[in-house]
């Protein structure tokens, strides 16, 4: 049961960030007011790819984990991209840089979702026992 709730709340989040990354493909002034990023200009197209590319690849590797039994590993791609952006914020606030209100709700969304991606891919990649006389069911070993 656990695993279904695992995956349901993975392909969740990957939505989200897909929708995300695809509106700014579309639109790179989507990052503008959320992350206080300027799009204007040549960094336009900066912002468009680097941040998309961001999102999407996120995405597309936490659905690809959380539905592809044997693509589990997929699950740390997300993970160590959101866990190097809060490493990074985290020495930014250290050296001194500015930090907000939007900084703040950033740092906690990418650590969530750090501890949601490598928390399923520990879940998820552990063999589950099944209760013995289960028709159809083989137990995987412990």
């Amino acid at each position: 049961m656990i695993n279904w709730v695992l995956r349901g709340a993975v392909l969740l989040w990957a939505v989200f960030f897909l929708i995300l990354g695809v509106q700014g493909v579309l639109d790179p002034a989507t990052y503008t007011g959320q992350f206080g990023i300027a799009a204007d200009g040549v960094a336009a197209n900066t912002v468009r790819a680097d941040m998309s590319a961001f999102f999407l690849v996120s995405a597309v590797a936490a659905a690809i984990g959380a539905l592809l039994p044997r693509w589990r590993g997929a699950l740390l791609v997300p993970a160590a991209l959101y866990g190097t952006a809060l490493v990074g914020r985290l020495i930014g606030a250290a050296s001194g840089d500015m930090v907000g209100p939007a900084i703040i709700q950033a740092m906690i969304v990418e650590a969530l979702s750090l501890a949601l991606m490598a928390g399923s891919w520990w879940v998820l990649s552990r063999p589950t026992v099944v209760a013995a006389g289960q028709a159809g069911d083989e137990a995987s070993p412990v």
